[in-house]
């Protein structure tokens, strides 16, 4: 099904079209012309629409504080945007592939000139590995127009995020539209390579969220994670309560 509204610019690179599609209320950034890449609400710029993106901030839930975060696939720059505006510490750092897709966050879902961002065109795997930054968080959402970037089922390219975190520190992975096959490839290498300290859930579409944490998962008390999921709510204006119910359910199973 192709995505409803007009197309504001569509432009192309030696990787393949990028669409930037426009409705009353909405911003759409898509590299086929039918799947959401990203998605801004006109009237909320610095806002987390799309329920997967939501969720990926469950990660904050486990972590006292955060002063940097990397997200590896930059897209429309929705998650750097939420970060920035909801912490007014933070330093982000985004890594995107594509400069055509960087010039399309700057230029229609009004990615801030900031100094608290640095923006590395990059391939995910090349940075990760030779970064000297320690994040509090890396948010990994490796997409292209064929699905789920094979990068991300890789045990070098997991390691490698997992020795950029600080000690305390939580890698958040999006898995969706892949194969069972490699579903069980990718958790078989996180159990290795994060020693099963891993948390997943399912979100309404279909999406499956990791934590994967570099040395103990926080033991958080359910009362502790709920009030946890209120602050963080009121942070980011995301109802965080219902992705650490999703968190607790799954731990109880």
């Amino acid at each position: 099904m192709d995505i409803k509204g007009t197309c504001i610019s569509s432009t192309e690179d030696e990787h393949g079209p990028i669409y930037v599609y426009q409705t009353k209320n909405s911003r759409i950034l898509s590299f086929d012309g039918k799947i959401y890449q990203s998605c801004m609400k006109l009237n909320d710029i610095n806002g987390l629409h799309l329920g997967y993106t939501q969720a990926m901030m469950s990660g904050l839930l486990f972590l006292p504080t955060v002063n940097i975060a990397t997200i590896m696939g930059l897209g429309a720059g929705s998650m750097a945007k939420c970060l920035l505006n909801s912490f007014v510490n933070i330093n982000v750092h985004a890594v995107e592939y594509r400069e055509a897709v960087v010039n399309a966050a700057k230029d229609y879902f009004y990615l801030p000139d900031t100094h608290r961002i640095v923006t590395h065109i990059d391939d995910a795997v090349h940075h990760i590995k030779y970064t000297t930054v320690k994040s509090d968080v890396i948010f990994s959402d490796l997409y292209n127009s064929q699905g789920m970037e094979p990068n991300q089922v890789q045990s070098s390219y997991l390691r490698d995020c997992k020795n950029a975190l600080n000690e305390n520190g939580v890698l958040v992975l999006n898995i969706w539209h892949t194969s069972v096959e490699l579903r069980q490839e990718l958790d078989a290498l996180l159990a290795l390579e994060f020693e099963h300290r891993l948390i997943s859930f399912e979100v309404d579409s279909g999406n499956r969220i990791i934590l994967a944490f570099k040395n103990a998962i926080p033991q958080i008390e359910t009362e502790q994670l709920m009030r946890n999921a209120q602050i963080l709510q009121q942070q980011i204006n995301i109802p965080m309560a219902r992705y650490a119910e999703l968190i607790l359910n799954t731990q109880a199973q």
